[in-house]
């Protein structure tokens, strides 16, 4: 009894690395090793799924590739300007793009792109895996936190989702980028809102 206790015990503070977590926008011209993004996409790969499913699929860019990235992200950008889109702070992420190291697309095989009908059916369907391809990206910032490892959750990358998905021969549904590297900044933490503030109690 008492050694399946050990075995169970957490090896790391979860609730440490969930404080320490920063979003990343400067990173040191340093590489990361291999084994330590083995050790993130293997913590991606432990995240909970609806039905166990794990619907997702990881694409690393690293490199001399990352300037092709960072070409075909900046020219979805632009394109989409000149649709007078509102692109935000995309470009300020495409510079980003171009320092980290590592950025890791994350895709959803199962899923259909956004610009095609869904059923209800399929809705649905998006909502729960998208929920699980969150939980992956998770693990993989607190595992990256874990390590001494700077990350940034990215979004912007939709700008340029048609282009970055076939350079990338992927085609499905794409959730997300997330930039990895040793940090060269060490930001405040953002503002929280009050659990009080978010939390509805039903029952007694």
């Amino acid at each position: 009894m008492t050694d399946r206790i050990i075995e169970r015990r957490p090896t790391v503070n979860t609730f440490e690395a969930m404080t320490a977590r920063r979003s990343i926008r400067k990173f040191r011209d340093e590489p990361v090793l291999e084994e330590d993004m083995e050790r993130i996409l293997t913590a991606a790969t432990r995240a909970p799924s609806g039905k166990n499913s794990q619907p997702w699929r990881f694409v690393v860019v690293k490199g001399d590739r990352r300037s092709e990235m960072v070409g075909i992200m900046r020219a979805g950008i632009e394109e989409k300007k000149s649709m007078e889109w509102d692109t935000g702070s995309s470009e300020w992420t495409a510079a980003i793009m171009e320092q980290a190291p590592v950025t890791v697309f994350v895709f959803n095989p199962e899923g259909t792109h956004p610009w095609l009908a869904h059923s209800i059916d399929q809705n649905f369907q998006d909502l729960v895996n998208i929920q699980s391809v969150g939980a992956a990206i998770q693990n993989m910032l607190l595992a990256a936190t874990d390590m001494g490892i700077g990350s940034l959750w990215i979004c912007d990358v939709f700008y340029a989702y048609e282009g970055l998905a076939a350079w990338l021969g992927e085609d499905c549904q794409m959730v997300a980028a997330v930039s990895f590297g040793y940090p060269a900044e060490s930001p405040e933490a953002s503002p929280r809102k009050r659990v009080s503030e978010v939390v509805r109690t039903v029952g007694s």
